[in-house]
């Protein structure tokens, strides 16, 4: 992927963030000319918008199909925006360039699957339509790359990744997480590729978007992908993280775009990895002590010793060989493994 060309030639330049903007679906005509009039007006360039929405479960709101095709054209006539949804099967790809959308791009779950985007592939072949590739639901980066290669190989070159997280079970600070990481490494092994930042999906609620925004420009990724919706609050699909076109127009005033530096951008991507690591560390030990603190509770109630030699001897050693395994020092991994144990056995004996 090294002979790409310009995503929306003439609409961004390079010493400026690629913004996207739209609500999660085209819900009715009225409601996204509405939407798309506001951004417009806000100085947004390009409307996205989902007219099939693949849902977790049956009974969702799956978008109302082909006929917001023609409201996106609308859009496009009314605005001068450039459009774009999403496309997920090959006939879904065939009827958005018969209506002449702009962009398209692959959800999360259909980019997981290659059979899927060979299929879109074969059906974009002597196009030239803009399409982005979000990660897939899986945080698996060579199967990302051969998405955004499988699009390549059918001759298009106006291409974006679009990173917007990877879910994970359990109550966390994110939808999504964004393991930082996976971007980053796509990037450097493709710079001239376009990595845009979906904050909606990787927060999910309206607070975190400006922090992620921030965190996303300032890490020099090429932009955003951010869902507004005239009205959040009525909206059929992800309410809780769609902004109102004013509230996304003065989030966009209030960052911060800091010039490149191209001597410190690899620097600065490895300590990102690094402070998402961090997070991801901190979580998964907080996730264990919480588990400790069941398992004090239940050693009380059953008078059972906190301490137990044979299990702990067990664990440790087992830990040990885990870690030699992965090319860690044994020393380093004793003095960890013990720190946990210690704060361990002292959650169990709050309970």
């Amino acid at each position: 992927m090294n002979h790409l060309t310009p995503l929306f030639p003439g609409v961004f330049t390079d010493d400026r963030p690629i913004i996207i903007a739209g609500p999660c679906s085209a819900e009715t005509e009225e409601q996204t000319l509405c939407t798309a009039q506001a951004l417009a007006q806000s100085g947004i360039r390009v409307f996205r918008a989902g007219v099939w929405k693949p849902r977790t479960k049956p009974g969702a709101f799956e978008g109302v199909g082909a006929k917001a095709l023609e409201w996106l054209v609308k859009v496009r006539e009314n605005t001068g925006m450039a459009v774009a949804c999403e496309v997920a099967t090959a006939e879904h790809t065939r009827l958005a360039l018969e209506t002449g959308i702009d962009a398209l791009w692959l959800g999360a779950r259909t980019s997981a699957n290659p059979f899927a985007v060979q299929e879109i592939a074969d059906t974009l072949k002597g196009s030239d339509v803009a399409v982005m590739v979000k990660n897939p639901v899986s945080p698996d980066l060579e199967l990302w790359i051969g998405a955004l290669q499988r699009i390549y190989n059918a001759g298009i070159r106006r291409i974006a990744a679009v990173h917007r997280g990877f879910p994970s079970y359990g109550a966390h600070v994110y939808r999504n997480q964004p393991q930082w990481n996976i971007p980053i490494e796509l990037r450097l092994r493709y710079p001239h590729l376009p990595v845009i930042v979906d904050p909606s999906h990787i927060g999910g609620r309206r607070s975190l978007i400006a922090p992620l925004s921030q965190q996303a420009l300032d890490m020099g990724f090429a932009g955003l992908m951010i869902e507004s919706h005239c009205a959040p609050e009525e909206a059929l699909s992800d309410s809780a993280q769609q902004l109102t076109p004013h509230a996304l127009s003065s989030m966009l005033q209030s960052l911060e775009v800091r010039p490149r530096r191209e001597e410190t951008d690899t620097l600065d991507s490895l300590r990102r990895q690094i402070d998402d690591i961090d997070a991801e560390l901190l979580d998964v030990l907080a996730r264990r002590m919480e588990i400790s603190r069941v398992i004090g509770k239940y050693k009380s109630e059953h008078r059972l010793p906190v301490v137990q030699p044979a299990r702990y001897n067990d664990v440790i050693s087992d830990r040990v060989a885990q870690g030699l395994a992965l090319g860690m020092d044994e020393r380093f991994l004793r003095t960890l493994l013990l720190a946990i144990h210690d704060e361990s056995v002292r959650q169990q004996l709050s309970e």
